[in-house]
């Protein structure tokens, strides 16, 4: 989907595989941008963009605890 500017909407399933990425690389300003724009508009994103960071936190808390 195309929005004024040129830009393009993502879908959730670009989304969530962009959250997913974001994990282990740094996005490109273009792939950040559409992300953040998406997560304006999307709930159920913003939810996913929450679960996955609490995940990647409780991840690294028992990493340190376990040694």
């Amino acid at each position: 989907m195309v929005i004024e500017g040129g830009l393009f909407m993502l879908t959730c399933r670009q989304a969530t595989q962009l959250l997913s990425e974001k994990q282990d690389r740094p996005l490109l300003l273009r792939e950040q941008s559409g992300l953040q724009l998406h997560l304006l508009a999307c709930r159920s994103c913003r939810r996913y963009s929450k679960q996955i960071k609490t995940i990647s936190q409780l991840s690294k808390a028992f990493k340190s605890f376990d040694g």
